[in-house]
């Protein structure tokens, strides 16, 4: 039989094989989005030697790119100024440098996968921000364009990280009703997200979705194309685990309550982590957060939770 590694266990929850335990990660985003990517590699690197994961979540903080001159998208003629680019030569190139070095260092020890946010969120988190209700519902055609234009350019990005080395990439999508209806989330979310997924499908065998909200639109994400499912299931909306897992053929991964890792005691969490891995099982699981951890955390309650994962 051949030895168990960081690698080798999650082939085997890809594949869907029983393993001994699942594999484990955490994250939260560290706050260092002004600085570059040879600083972001060394501080992913170290935060993943520290805590001993099995695979890592690099995060992605440097923001979609934004027109020159453009504070602010507010109506269709700002829209048409979100163009094709040469995401090498944009500031995208801080998380390619970041991607190559973090390649190198865990090449032979572990799987990776890069953060991405989906084109409706590119757009909504610093570009158009508290017009993005009010685009969606007065110029439809002219953001619908806006956001073929820019899952074109995630596509590129997406292709890049994966040719540096990165296993799969995390994309998140925004599916819950208190951030767009279900209309707005089948018109403007979910085509640009099948878009990206179908066309690095071929390269990656980890890409995973983020199904980001809290009362989703869970019904609506099940055909993506995703090897991995990763939402708030602990939450108070779910779904469960394995309520996800009876109605996908990939893998799921939670089973950590983001909310509460920073403002519990270590002897809750261990007891936590015990309650996730029933809840997951032994196939097809991922032991992580739902959603990002506080980054204020205590460094002892990630070494719990690990610790725990593995019956340490």
């Amino acid at each position: 039989m051949a030895p168990v590694n960081k690698k080798t266990r999650i082939d085997s929850v890809l594949a869907g094989r029983t393993v001994d335990r699942p594999p484990v990660s955490l994250w939260y985003h560290f706050g260092i989005q002004h600085g570059g990517g040879e600083r972001f590699a060394q501080t992913t690197l170290d935060f993943f030697h520290y805590y001993d994961f099995d695979f890592l979540k690099v995060m992605n903080d440097y923001f979609y790119p934004p027109p020159q001159g453009i504070e602010a998208l507010r109506n269709p003629r700002d829209l048409q100024k979100l163009t094709r680019f040469s995401v090498q030569d944009s500031p995208w190139g801080e998380q390619f440098k970041a991607i190559q070095r973090i390649s190198q260092a865990l090449h032979e020890e572990a799987y990776f996968i890069d953060t991405v946010f989906d084109a409706w969120q590119s757009i909504q988190r610093n570009l158009a921000a508290e017009n993005m209700k009010q685009l969606m519902a007065e110029s439809p055609e002219a953001l619908l364009a806006a956001l073929d234009r820019v899952s074109d350019n995630l596509i590129d990005y997406c292709k890049t990280v994966l040719s540096l080395g990165a296993a799969g990439v995390f994309l998140s999508i925004p599916a819950g009703a208190e951030i767009v209806t279900r209309y707005e989330f089948l018109t403007f979310v979910k085509p640009f997200a099948r878009k990206v997924l179908e066309a690095i499908q071929p390269y990656a065998a980890m890409n995973t979705l983020h199904v980001h909200g809290q009362t989703l639109w869970f019904d609506e994400v099940l055909d993506l194309p995703a090897q991995v499912f990763n939402w708030w299931d602990r939450g108070p909306s779910g779904p469960s685990l394995q309520a996800v897992l009876g109605r996908i053929s990939g893998c799921v991964m939670g089973g950590i309550d983001q909310t509460i890792v920073a403002r519990r005691t270590r002897a809750f969490l261990r007891a936590h982590v015990r309650e996730a891995l029933q809840l997951g099982g032994d196939r097809r699981f991922f032991l992580a957060n739902g959603c990002t951890i506080d980054a204020w955390v205590y460094p002892g309650a990630l070494k719990s939770i690990v610790a725990e994962a593995r019956g340490v």
